[in-house]
């Protein structure tokens, strides 16, 4: 009770600083609303909401708008949209660079994350696989990773189909044993791994970082042949000379990309959109207090501006 009721005054206290500071904080240039995109995971979520609020404090007017993961380069080139705080080098380097080639769009920095995504296991299954990490003891395996419906082949549950990942042209191309099952939902999949995982039940999926699940689960990352452009372009490169895509995926930064013309409408707010900087382990943790902790995505969102308050108001200044 006590814990509910000093959470709530944390939140309260948040949103009157936001309402009394917030306006006299900062020149706003514009008070038309900065449409800013949330997509379908935890973090991404709390990412934008961090942002959002830290410019609500600055006097800007925020609005938050559902959008699809890549479909929503063509909203940002036409100015439908205003600010992405998440594309991951892994799933979105093309659909960015190709965007940002348009000069419609503007690359908004890094947002200090580092972004890994791909197979991965539970390390108890090195035990009955003992070939793993290298990708090449898949197929060796591939029955362990069977269900009734994808035997003999092992499946991967892999992510939302939207992501992207290019996963059913890695099975192909490298040949794999397996096929490839897309969760409908970031929440159906994890909830998936978390329910094999406290069986020690057998499961090969998409798994990401930043999030709570390689911080609170001992596994592994499949290791395939290491990513390079030509792998991804030219389908001569690597083991298959008639496909692409026979490697693993690119790991490195997670950036923000904004609608170009919001650098002359919102100037102020676009520079601390690229001041914002948080680490993966923070998000990990945060991720898990909403995801397994049950706790309102909201009320974590201004616990930690209310505790961090001297993190946020330096993107700020």
């Amino acid at each position: 009770m006590f814990d509910n009721l000093r959470a709530a005054a944390i939140a309260g206290a948040v949103a009157c600083g936001l309402a009394l500071s917030g306006p006299a904080a900062h020149a706003v240039e514009s008070s038309d609303p900065i449409k800013m995109t949330l997509h379908d995971w935890t973090g991404q979520l709390i990412t934008t909401k961090i942002m959002g609020k830290a410019l609500e404090n600055m006097g800007y007017t925020v609005e938050y708008v559902q959008a699809d993961y890549l479909a929503q380069f063509a909203g940002l080139e036409s100015g439908d949209l205003h600010v992405a705080m998440e594309m991951w080098e892994t799933t979105g380097k093309e659909a960015m660079e190709a965007s940002l080639a348009t000069g419609n769009t503007v690359d908004l920095g890094e947002t200090g994350m580092k972004a890994v995504e791909e197979w991965w296991y539970p390390i108890y299954m090195k035990e009955q696989c003992p070939g793993l990490p290298d990708w090449e003891a898949l197929n060796e395996c591939a029955e362990l990773f069977a269900t009734p419906e994808t035997a003999p082949k092992g499946r991967y549950l892999g992510g939302p189909v939207t992501w992207g990942g290019f996963d059913d042209e890695r099975v192909e191309a490298l040949d794999l044993d397996f096929e490839v099952v897309h969760a409908g939902t970031d929440a159906a999949l994890f909830a998936e791994i978390k329910s094999a995982y406290e069986r020690k039940a057998p499961i090969i999926a998409w798994v990401y970082t930043p999030h709570w699940a390689p911080i609170l689960y001992e596994g592994e990352w499949v290791e395939f042949p290491a990513y390079t452009e030509e792998c991804y372009d030219d389908p001569s490169w690597g083991s298959n000379p008639d496909m692409a895509y026979d490697c693993g995926k690119p790991r490195g930064w997670i950036k923000k990309v904004g609608w170009a013309g919001g650098e002359k409408k919102w100037p102020g707010a676009y520079e601390a959109i690229r001041n914002f900087k948080i680490d993966n382990e923070t998000m990990g943790r945060l991720i898990d207090q909403v995801d397994n902790q049950g706790r309102d995505l909201d009320e974590v969102v201004n616990e930690w501006m209310a505790k961090n308050e001297a993190t946020w108001t330096a993107w700020t200044e």
